[in-house]
Formats: C-alpha cells, sequence, structure tokens
C-alpha cells in the first residue's frame, strides 16, 4: 500500500511538471520547452514501465507498446515544427501503436471499427466541406484524411473498450484519447484554418499534454487489471 501511494505521488509530481511546462510553452512557444514537456510524459511512461515490470508479471504487451506509441508521439511533437507531414506521419505511426495497445487490453473485433468509422465520416465532412480550411495542395488534404482515419480508429477502440468493461484504466484512456482528438481537431483549425484566433493553439497545447500524461498513467494503472 506504501508503495502504491509513492507511485501515485510520483504521477502526481509529474502532472505538476507537466502543466508548468506547457504554461511555459503556451506563454513563450519555444520548441526546446516543447521538447522538455513532452520529454516528460515519455519519461513519466518509462518510469512507469519499470515499476510495472519490478511490481507485475502480468502480460507486459500494453505497457510496452503503449510507450513506444508514447516516444513516436515525441518525436511527432518536435518534427511537426520543422515539417509537418513529417510529424503527421510520426503521429500517425503513435495512433496506430495505441490502437495496437487498446486491443491487449479488450481483445479486438470487427465491431470495434464502427464507433471509429462513424468519427472518421464526421470528420472527412467537417475537413472537406468546411469552407474555412485552406490545405494549399491535394498532397496535404490527403495527409490530413489519412490520419484523420487513424486516430478516428484509435478513438473508436478506446471508447469501445470502456463500453465492454468499466475498468479504470479504460476510462483514463478514453479521456486521453479524446482529449488527443480534440486537441489534432485544433490543430486542424490553427494550422489550416482561415479564421485568425490564437485560441485554436491554446486550446490544441491544452489538451494535448493532459493527453499524453494519461496515456503515460494508464501503464501504471493497468497494474490493477490482471
Amino acid at each position: 500500500m506504501k508503495k502504491e501511494k509513492i507511485f501515485n505521488i510520483i504521477n502526481l509530481m509529474f502532472f505538476i511538471l507537466i502543466s508548468i511546462s506547457n504554461i511555459l510553452l503556451i506563454s513563450f512557444d519555444k520548441l526546446f520547452i516543447k521538447g522538455i514537456t513532452s520529454g516528460l510524459f515519455v519519461l513519466l511512461g518509462t518510469i512507469n514501465l519499470v515499476i510495472l515490470l519490478k511490481t507485475s508479471y502480468r502480460d507486459k504487451r500494453f505497457p510496452i507498446i503503449m510507450l513506444s506509441g508514447l516516444f513516436f508521439a515525441f518525436l511527432g511533437d518536435i518534427v511537426l515544427e520543422l515539417n509537418f507531414i513529417g510529424g503527421a506521419v510520426l503521429f500517425a505511426i503513435g495512433h496506430i501503436l495505441f490502437f495496437i495497445s487498446y486491443c491487449f487490453i479488450e481483445k479486438f473485433n470487427f465491431k470495434d471499427l464502427i464507433i471509429g468509422a462513424i468519427i472518421f465520416v464526421a470528420s472527412i465532412l467537417l475537413i472537406t466541406l468546411a469552407p474555412c480550411f485552406e490545405f494549399g495542395n491535394v498532397l496535404m488534404e490527403i495527409v490530413a484524411v489519412v490520419y484523420a482515419l487513424i486516430i478516428s480508429l484509435m478513438l473508436g477502440k478506446a471508447i469501445t473498450n470502456l463500453i465492454r468493461n468499466r475498468t479504470i484504466l479504460n476510462l483514463v484512456i478514453v479521456i486521453g484519447s479524446v482529449l488527443f482528438f480534440f486537441s489534432d481537431l485544433m490543430l486542424l483549425f490553427n494550422v489550416f484554418g482561415n479564421i485568425s484566433s490564437v485560441l485554436f493553439g491554446i486550446l490544441c497545447l491544452a489538451t494535448y499534454y493532459p493527453a499524453e500524461y494519461l496515456l503515460a498513467y494508464s501503464i501504471l494503472e493497468s497494474k490493477d487489471e490482471e
């Protein structure tokens, strides 16, 4: 019990650090601050995995693949500042890894794709029909559509898992996935929207790092899922 309290305190401390770093990033928008903030959720995921390896003998596929997804999200976060398509590809790989990790919590069923498909259709209608988006070229629009498909399936699987099994782990993952999806939606408006507003950029960052924190925390939470 004492050890669990220590583990939770560690995660709380990282939440505070990530929140402070996120506020600094929103305020000053510096690449090195973004690198530190992103590095913190990868470090937390790594610490939680080490804790899991030392305290539990259960199937480790979920936490290992989840951490791999967090690492690609970290890379995507940095590369996005240098090359948008390159960053999007890295994030997409991260979402694929998240989807796979969710399949080790609740076994994959083709019905898992239904909610993801509904989210994807709504996303496509927004991307292709909303007059506020200006992608500049066909390639960028294709990238947006493919990315929307991947993240929609990831979110759909998270929601389906919670519907099947209402555990704290699945709840944490759903909240993290929803925040991730919303953050990317705000990024879409911020980068390609012709509506001038700093609010989109702020909302993107304000929801992205809490999303990553929750996904990193889910690694520790999985210790109770025997």
